[in-house]
């Protein structure tokens, strides 16, 4: 990949001219945001401070794509942008705006599957790849691009290692153990596993910066990295582990495709193994992906409700353990984005402005999301007939 950021679709399209004040959509919007305790110019910091009259009918036509888009555009601010989003949605605002696009993608959802092998790809090109200087920078030094253990740590760093090693104790890894690491990132997790405890590791990835940043990483430890789609891998499940590991990769996945990625887990695991599932959910079933999070950041995403997971994931195995810490999820967007912010002076020589606005909304809308516990993060302990004598999880 080039140097150059690579805009997603859609990304370039001209900004709305100012048009005349339409009071009465104004007036619409401050009723809205009332029931949030959010003025307009207002002097709480997670008021809006409106630059473009246009700003009103954007987002009440278009829902959350027209709030994303219009705050790219500098057409307005928020000081707290992660606790305005809170608070609109333990107000319900979202469920009050018209929202087309989400309405579209929710029947595209149904009808196509989104996820399919020729889509796989995507999200790697437009996301993860996006820049490993970018992530290096953003991101603790174990390059962990998922929530971190907050329990009783202060650091960022602390947190992501304290969250490796819960994964590997949950695992119960032992030297000489074989781990399959499906979505294994920059390759923080098999470095981990492969240095604390001795285990030899394949991790799987679509992206190809995040591929030749761990190859480079993990030289001279007893783990490969595979650039593959997951539906490629192991088709005759002649690869056995000991151990399987997936860590903020099932959300790519898609309702369509859950069967499969489960059947592949089954058929790559020992029969006295355990598999270790760490997604990010909703708390209800039914929907699609939010439509600006869609289009700029990560593309045919879809958000497990827990009952979709159980239901895919008992075809295959036993439910050991389920954990829900979703709410260190907004700590962690937090923490990225300080050092988001840290690091912009230098990240501008190959980012555009409108480029740091989108990211910066991308971070604080989230951390809301997890603040406002309308998603959670779960880990599930997985085996492929049941524990003899029970699972028991580790105290940490």
């Amino acid at each position: 990949m080039n140097n150059d950021w690579v805009q997603p679709a859609g990304f370039d399209r001209p900004r709305q001219r100012p048009g005349p004040r339409h009071d009465g959509a104004r007036a619409a919007f401050e009723r809205l945001l009332a029931q949030a305790d959010v003025r307009l110019d207002g002097q709480q910091p997670w008021d809006l401070q409106i630059r473009h009259s246009g700003t009103f009918d954007r987002v009440l036509g278009h829902g959350s794509l027209g709030l994303g888009e219009s705050y790219m555009d500098g057409w307005w601010d928020c000081e707290r942008l992660d606790e305005f989003i809170c608070r609109a949605l333990r107000a319900g605002l979202d469920r009050q705006v018209r929202n087309p696009a989400l309405l579209l993608l929710a029947l595209k959802s149904r009808l196509l599957n989104l996820q399919s092998p020729a889509r796989a790809w995507q999200v790697g090109q437009q996301h993860y790849d996006t820049g490993n200087e970018l992530f290096e920078a953003m991101l603790d030094p174990t390059m962990s691009y998922s929530c971190g253990y907050w329990a009783q740590q202060e650091t960022l760093e602390q947190a992501q290692r304290a969250k490796l090693e819960l994964i590997c104790s949950k695992l119960q890894l032992k030297p000489g153990m074989t781990l399959l690491d499906i979505g294994c990132g920059w390759g923080g997790l098999m470095r981990h596993a492969a240095e604390q405890y001795g285990a030899s590791c394949v991790g799987l990835t679509i992206s190809h910066e995040q591929a030749n940043w761990a190859r480079q990483r993990l030289q001279g430890l007893p783990a490969q990295v595979e650039l593959v789609d997951y539906r490629d891998f192991n088709p005759d499940g002649a690869k056995r582990f000991d151990r399987l590991v997936s860590v903020g990769m099932f959300e790519h996945v898609g309702p369509k495709n859950y069967r499969t990625y489960f059947e592949l887990a089954r058929r790559s695991l020992r029969e006295d193994g355990l598999f270790l599932l760490h997604s990010i959910g909703r708390n209800r079933p039914g929907g699609a992906n939010d439509p600006w999070i869609e289009k700029y950041i990560f593309p045919n995403g879809v958000l497990p409700a827990p009952s979709e997971l159980t239901r895919a994931a008992e075809r295959e195995f036993v439910l050991e353990d389920l954990h829900n810490f979703g709410a260190d999820y907004d700590r962690t967007l937090m923490a990225w984005l300080e050092r988001f912010d840290a690091a912009w002076p230098a990240l501008q020589q190959r980012y555009p402005e409108r480029f740091r606005r989108m990211w910066r909304y991308y971070l604080m809308a989230c951390a809301g999301t997890f603040r406002a516990r309308d998603n959670q993060l779960w880990q599930l302990v997985l085996s492929p007939r049941g524990v003899t004598g029970g699972y028991r999880r580790p105290l940490r």
